[in-house]
């Protein structure tokens, strides 16, 4: 993917507020602090367009970004940090479930998951919404840089293992060192073409 032009569109809680359902979509979801603004900005090669923190929990919104005027990229919000308000917490399962369910243009989700973490029952919920919706899934094991080579498929094996996915449809990434990116790509496009 040859990268032209990135912008912000707007953030949305309800399909009322999304823009309009124009252009193909692809979504990125996952936990609060798994790396999800850090794998947006190098798959789209800016270094803060989707604002990193160090406090989880930040993406509280849905997230609109035109990519080279012809998708959209979707930040949905994370899950599952403990320090977030409860009236927030309740918001996200509703808000994520509306925009699977209602939005048509919706292509693929990429579903993140990190290798130092086993899939909890908030991941396990998504995954059951996206094969509800038919939703296809680009499933990715995010902070491949944390851990040594020699313990990595150990636990890409686990995280199958929880999530009942094939070992094999994981792709490891690490913003740290670009690793993963092309592939992530080469996945996406394939999903684009599928319409």
């Amino acid at each position: 993917m040859i990268i032209k032009k990135v912008e912000f569109v707007k953030s949305a809680t309800r399909p009322s507020n999304y823009p309009p359902a124009e252009r193909s979509e692809i979504a990125f979801a996952g936990r609060s602090n798994v790396g999800k603004s850090s794998l947006l900005n190098v798959l789209i090669e800016r270094k803060n367009l989707v604002r990193t923190s160090s406090t989880p929990g930040r993406t509280q919104l849905i997230n609109f970004f035109a990519l080279n005027d012809d998708l959209y990229l979707v930040d949905l919000p994370g899950y599952g940090f403990a320090r977030v308000p409860v009236a927030v917490k309740k918001q996200w399962g509703p808000m994520i479930r509306t925009y699977l369910q209602t939005r048509p243009t919706l292509k693929a989700v990429v579903m993140l998951f990190d290798i130092r973490r086993i899939p909890q029952q908030e991941d396990l919920q998504l995954l059951d919404w996206l094969e509800e919706f038919d939703v296809p899934t680009v499933p990715v094991i995010t902070k491949a840089d944390k851990i040594s080579r020699n313990r990595r498929a150990r636990q890409v094996e686990q995280i199958a293992a929880a999530t009942g996915l094939d070992a094999g449809a994981f792709t490891l990434f690490s913003a740290l060192n670009r690793q993963g990116r092309d592939e992530i790509w080469e996945r996406l496009e394939v999903a684009l073409e599928d319409d």
